[in-house]
């Protein structure tokens, strides 16, 4: 009986205070997070926006800024791109939309610049001294060597060799696109006093339609010439029409690569 009642005596009433006070700590911790989270650096928000439009080739508008002087009723009612006090991401940038329209429009120049080159061409093109291909590199305009040049010989041939070039350069003048000019062969070796092989004549041909359109007003920059020789040919060289096929000069129109 002594000892319960020194034990009674001993006990103490203020046990609940530590709880409350951690509890306190607590519910302190918690509302400073909170503050942390609601609290928006503007600055930083700006930033982080735009290099999100920048990534992601949108444009996003940042939140209305806090104005005492307006309510976010007054703010979402003159200003359309808010809704529900909500930012909205706006104007976007569909980049391969662009680039697709960009390429249509690119084929679209390509496709009539490809028929007013039929239309010019048109007595060479029946008669099968030029053809006109068109594929995704651009256009390219194979003139057989019969038309150009005599066998063995760089220099352009005939008036009519002349006037067929004439008929191309307005073409080329109307636009900026790179034209390459290649020169080709069949594979009969040759050998003479102007000439040490295919490679050297079909250099010399090519270079020979380049100063053609040089001289008429086409940009030197846009210009260039290449020989092949017979190492591109378009079809055998085991016949006699299988060769006169492969002794060419292409005029290849570049497209843009978008």
């Amino acid at each position: 009986m002594r000892n319960r009642r020194r034990n009674t005596e001993h006990e103490s009433h203020d046990r609940w205070l530590i709880s409350y006070a951690d509890f306190i700590t607590l519910l302190f911790a918690f509302f400073v997070v909170m503050y942390a989270i609601s609290s928006v650096n503007q600055k930083k928000y700006s930033q982080l926006t735009s290099s999100l439009g920048v990534a992601f080739g949108t444009k996003i508008i940042a939140p209305p800024p806090k104005n005492g002087n307006k309510s976010p009723t007054h703010y979402l009612e003159n200003n359309s791109e808010y809704i529900k006090g909500k930012p909205l991401i706006i104007a976007p940038i569909a980049v391969n939309r662009i680039k697709n329209e960009q390429r249509k429009i690119a084929r679209e120049k390509m496709n009539a610049m490809a028929s007013r080159l039929n239309t010019a061409l048109t007595p060479m093109v029946k008669n099968g001294k030029i053809k006109i291909l068109q594929s995704n590199k651009g256009i390219r305009i194979d003139i057989y060597d019969s038309l150009l040049f005599s066998p063995g010989s760089a220099q352009l041939a005939s008036i009519e060799a002349l006037n067929t070039l004439y008929a191309i350069t307005p073409m080329l003048l109307d636009n900026d696109l790179t034209v390459q000019i290649e020169g080709h062969t069949d594979d009969v070796p040759i050998n003479n006093i102007f000439f040490s092989s295919n490679w050297e004549l079909s250099a010399i041909r090519a270079t020979s339609v380049l100063e053609v359109f040089s001289r008429s007003g086409v940009n030197d920059k846009r210009l260039s010439a290449a020989g092949f020789g017979s190492s591109r040919p378009l079809t055998t060289n085991t016949t006699t029409e299988g060769k006169a096929v492969n002794r060419r000069v292409s005029i290849i129109i570049l497209q843009d690569d978008l």
